[in-house]
């Protein structure tokens, strides 16, 4: 079985003497970011020197050695560590056109430090026996923690963090073997949209909760309150935790949803199919910005490809200039226009009626299933297509 890297997510409750140390580990590792961020940037502009994590960790350990940083003794040296790995990766990132420049971290957003696990007294401070888990960490002790799940294999590292509404959790991550699932005969195509985050094709819809539009009442009374509040006051705290709660709720229901969607298309189709958008490019559209943001396309994708990947799944990404709304399934006749608007149109050559979406989840089947023979010589063993899709059975 294929070895995989497993993260566990979990819930815990710090005690009075474990808030106080996590609050001081958080003010740490802050500062060491934003110190090593700025000690970059200035190094950069006065020498045109770049400085890497080795450098910065020399830096770092000169500074704490000197009466005025020696306060920074007080916190784990490997939250430290981690912090300045972090800033190093988010260059690589940035120089490598994945994400934008480095920010500072402020103190009022989410907070995070990761503790390294000594491997060899691992057994004193990790146990995931069922009924008995237990995890002990350096300087905070053991854990309260709500295991919703059992953990497999024995994580190397904790990452702690705390969001924007005062919620603690903690992430383990392990290598395990991750059993593949039974080979099945199904291939689906997946249209991805607004009034329906998935179409297959199937015919099946996944339907929409779209839950910022459902909580946005809410949200904009609690936004109303807090602007209302004294900036530095109490009661703008306790408004600001009610607000970002608000917004924990929303993003914990928008991934539960996305997360049965996938688990589901994964358990029943061996071969998935799948359009790339340009999700940055779509929300550029002031009236659909909302809507395409809370679809959470992009989320379903990654899902989708860790967990094809870890249970034997083919996941395949067909071009994002590919015409499969606008593609007969019948005949491949292809329209030269065809407005958002319209949900259902008449093929001009065999006359055919289609429904837009599931049209295009079938165009979508079919185009997938010619890059999977391309790519592997064959069709999927025992490969069963959706009843009715002549134009599927055509194109194999």
């Amino acid at each position: 079985m294929p070895v995989q890297t497993k993260t566990y997510k979990f819930r815990f409750y710090p005690n009075k003497l474990q808030q106080q140390q996590l609050a001081l580990e958080f003010g740490h590792a802050r500062f060491i970011y934003n110190w090593a961020l700025d000690m970059r940037n200035k190094a950069y502009k006065r020498r045109k020197e770049s400085l890497n994590y080795v450098s910065i960790s020399k830096l770092l350990t000169q500074i704490k050695k000197t009466s005025r940083y020696q306060w920074l003794n007080q916190a784990a040296s490997s939250c430290a560590t981690q912090k300045l790995r972090d800033l190093d990766r988010a260059f690589t990132n940035f120089f490598e056109g994945r994400t934008s420049y480095p920010r500072f971290k402020k103190r009022l957003s989410a907070q995070s430090v990761r503790y390294q696990l000594d491997q060899r007294n691992i057994a004193k401070t990790f146990s995931n026996t069922p009924g008995k888990e237990r995890l002990t960490v350096t300087k905070l002790g053991q854990l309260k923690v709500r295991w919703s799940r059992p953990v497999e294999g024995v994580p190397k590292m904790v990452a702690i963090s705390k969001n924007a509404s005062g919620h603690y959790y903690l992430s383990l991550s392990a290598e395990v073997e991750i059993k593949p699932l039974p080979v099945t005969n199904r291939a689906v195509g997946v249209d991805l949209g607004i009034k329906d985050v998935v179409i297959t094709s199937d015919g099946e819809r996944s339907g929409a909760p779209k839950y910022t539009r459902h909580y946005e009442n809410a949200l904009a009374r609690a936004q109303r309150s807090l602007a209302r509040k004294k900036k530095g006051s109490n009661r703008r705290h306790r408004q600001r935790i009610k607000v970002a709660k608000i917004h924990v709720k929303i993003t914990n229901s928008r991934v539960n949803f996305l997360h049965h969607i996938s688990t589901k298309l994964i358990n029943e189709n061996q071969v998935i199919s799948l359009e790339d958008l340009n999700i940055k490019g779509m929300v550029r559209n002031a009236k659909l910005a909302k809507s395409i943001s809370d679809s959470a396309m992009s989320m379903l994708k990654q899902q989708l490809e860790y967990k094809a990947k870890w249970y034997g799944r083919e996941l395949i990404v067909i071009d994002r200039w590919f015409p499969s709304s606008k593609t007969c399934n019948q005949c491949k006749h292809v329209l030269s226009e065809l407005s958002l608007s319209v949900r259902t149109w008449q093929c001009p050559e065999c006359g055919t009626e289609h429904d837009r979406d599931i049209n295009a989840a079938i165009n979508i089947l079919v185009e997938g299933l010619k890059q999977y023979r391309e790519g592997h010589g064959n069709w999927p063993i025992g490969l069963v297509l959706p009843a009715n899709e002549q134009g599927v059975s055509r194109a194999a």
